[in-house]
């Protein structure tokens, strides 16, 4: 992403414009293809946060550690707890199946995701996700070294990257067609500013800002404490190309618009890279047709019977010696209680408070400060790639951006299989609700069907691709309520997340939350860190 004047990195989701969104009606218009609208299980889920009954347990099971949640972070937990040799534990996950926001789907045509896509390479303090590279197969030979080989066909072919501007496609994210010289000139200084931030270091010999971010230096409360927008111009940056390309960034790795995320999270997004490899170009990607379901999978696989999927943990007790956990069965229609001697919270911070009746009083403070950002991913499924205007000089890219559009666009999810890129192929399309405050967004998320997001998707693309809609045969919808923590200026800037990131007693929480913002890195972090504490070896590297 500092490299030249492309931006090397994206997360699992992309940007918001204005639509309307609270619309209640839409004018009649033609039939849209067919498909689902799909999402997490919002039945369940809302059992939570209405207190609705549940049954009591009819059954009894005793465990050593319990882990809640099977996303990236509840998987990490389970699979360091393995290769140490403990095999006294069990995960839970409420829904059916294993990954959290790194899910995906499959047709006749592809896999693709339905939320996180790629893994950019990972630096030296990221010791953890490297050795599970390693041990998927990914990385080759030392994972510790300076510059590891990464399987060739898991890193992102070229062109890696599109942005659509001023009527034409160029090559790079960062706005170059049409742009003056005088906002080009500003754009460089940020590059350059951005890179002495990424070189500096800390009194200890710390990065400033890197992945994990708890391995970096202490977050400084003048950074963190203002929105990304207000550091821009406090540093005299006003060329609105700019304000678009960090937008795009705040909005991509957080959901969140560039004027609600702390300025120390969105300089994050920019410095806390320092991948390097042996044979990729520094920070480049990983990616797979299903997205980081490629690792969340095989992760869950090896769990084997350790991992119990469509179980919702709807109380939490503490004991003189150890917890009660009950957990509801929805195919059984019956609950189970767990005694654990310890438990590993590994699900969104913010369902807790629902379920444990006594959660610490730091624990409940700290997790009211905690927000999440709603999204849409949409996968259409095309008989070819998508046809295009004449004269067009970026060819179909993995990461296909739209400047300054609802969406910011698409990625395709064919890309890696360069020998079948004139067949049916796959568009999976993000967009944060980032422009309405998050209950908002959620609750059009909840009220307003498939067709309604639909035509919105394929009139966004349509301004890039005419024919889109009379092309796509089938377009689903998944919605997030829930996608990712936002990293506002309070949370950032406060005393939440230290609060939440030491123990109580017999229970430790493991989740991306801890870190104010939801990258795979920081999520594998805290579940081996979660892990090492059930071992009676807090921190390390290895």
């Amino acid at each position: 992403m500092e490299a030249g004047t492309t931006l090397k990195r994206r997360t699992f989701l992309a940007a918001a414009g204005s639509l309307g969104l609270l619309a209640c009606k839409q004018q009649p218009a033609d039939p849209i293809p067919p498909g689902q609208l799909l999402g997490p299980n919002l039945k369940l889920g809302h059992h939570l946060r209405d207190r609705k009954p549940l049954p009591a347990a009819t059954e009894t099971r005793c465990v050593g550690a319990l882990v809640v949640g099977a996303g990236m972070a509840g998987l990490s937990c389970g699979w360091w707890l393995q290769r140490h040799g403990e095999e006294n534990f069990t995960v839970l996950e409420l829904e059916d199946e294993a990954g959290g926001n790194a899910r995906s789907g499959r047709n006749r045509v592809s896999a693709y995701p339905w939320g996180a896509h790629y893994l950019p390479i990972p630096g030296e303090d990221a010791t953890e996700i490297r050795l599970l590279l390693a041990e998927l197969g990914a990385l080759r030979g030392d994972p510790a070294a300076p510059k590891p080989e990464y399987e060739e066909r898991y890193l992102c072919n070229s062109p890696q990257e599109r942005l659509y501007i001023n009527g034409r496609w160029q090559e790079g994210l960062l706005p170059q067609f049409g742009v003056s010289t005088a906002e080009q000139t500003q754009q460089q200084r940020f590059i350059a500013q951005v890179s002495g931030l990424k070189a500096e270091r800390g009194i200890n010999g710390a990065r400033r800002f890197t992945i994990p971010s708890a391995r970096g230096c202490t977050i400084p409360t003048d950074e963190a404490r203002i929105s990304m927008r207000d550091w821009l111009l406090a540093n005299a940056y006003t060329a609105p190309s700019l304000h678009w390309w960090v937008n795009y960034g705040c909005r991509d790795d957080f959901g969140t618009d560039y004027t609600q995320t702390s300025a120390w999270a969105g300089l994050h997004y920019f410095a806390g890279r320092h991948g390097e490899a042996a044979n990729a170009e520094p920070d480049e990607v990983l990616t797979w047709p299903e997205g980081n379901a490629w690792i969340t999978q095989r992760m869950a696989q090896q769990l084997g019977p350790h991992l119990q999927t469509g179980a919702l943990v709807w109380h939490i007790e503490e004991l003189a010696n150890g917890l009660a956990v009950d957990a509801y069965l929805p195919q059984e229609q019956r609950s189970v209680r767990y005694l654990a001697d310890r438990l590993v919270w590994a699900g969104q911070l913010g369902f807790l408070p629902h379920i444990w009746p006594e959660l610490p009083t730091d624990w409940r403070g700290a997790i009211s400060q905690i927000s999440y950002a709603p999204w849409i991913v949409a996968n259409l499924t095309l008989p070819q790639q998508p046809s295009e205007p004449s004269g067009q000089h970026a060819p179909l890219s993995w990461d296909n951006v739209l400047y300054q559009a609802q969406g910011l666009g698409y990625v395709h999810a064919r890309h890696q299989n360069i020998s079948l890129n004139t067949h049916a192929t796959v568009i999976s399309y993000y967009r944060p609700l980032s422009e309405y405050r998050p209950a908002t967004a959620r609750s059009a998320l909840q009220q307003q069907p498939r067709e309604f997001w639909g035509r919105q998707i394929l009139a966004d693309l349509g301004r890039v691709h005419p024919e889109i809609a009379r092309e796509c045969l089938q377009l689903d919808v998944w919605r997030w309520g829930h996608a990712m923590v936002r990293p506002t200026p309070a949370l950032m800037s406060g005393n939440a997340l230290p609060v939440l990131r030491k123990p109580s007693k017999r229970v430790i929480l493991a989740h991306s939350d801890l870190s104010g913002f939801s990258l795979a890195e920081e999520a594998n972090y805290w579940g081996v860190y979660a892990a090492r504490w059930l071992l009676g070896k807090p921190g390390g590297k290895t």
